[in-house]
């Protein structure tokens, strides 16, 4: 399993990750709402893992894709993993008390996936591995 710090841009997502990947080292790989079947400009997701072990997501935000952005809120974090018991173990313990933006689902990349904001205000993408989740 790894955490991952996830941050949502209005629009520059691409541009963030470029620069983060020149500072850190390493290559991002990302997919764009439009590769995804939808008809808007912008990163859907973005992942740049680097030499060092570091893993950073991100990606732009649809509007009402969420609260406002603003310096501080633009930070999530995303776990992903093999061990589908422990995930849903944390996916059930998150939602308590929050609120599910997108439920725990097989996606189109073949593994499970949820997006929620649990009680605190902070988002959590939660991914399980496809073979792990049987999906």
């Amino acid at each position: 399993m790894q955490l991952n710090p996830y941050l949502t841009f209005p629009g520059n997502a691409a541009e963030a990750m470029a620069f983060y990947a020149e500072v850190l080292g390493g290559s991002v790989q990302s997919m764009s709402f439009k590769e995804s079947g939808m008809d808007v400009d912008g990163v859907m997701h973005a992942a740049l893992e680097t030499p060092t072990g570091f893993h950073l997501y991100a990606s732009d935000q649809l509007p009402g894709m969420g609260p406002d952005l603003v310096p501080g809120n633009n930070i999530q974090i995303s776990i992903s993993g093999d061990d589908a018991d422990a995930m849903r173990g944390f996916w059930e313990g998150l939602r308590d008390g929050g609120q599910v933006v997108m439920p725990l689902e097989k996606q189109m990349w073949g593994d499970l996936y949820g997006l929620l904001t649990d009680k605190f205000g902070i988002s959590w993408h939660i991914n399980i591995a496809g073979d792990a989740a049987g999906a």
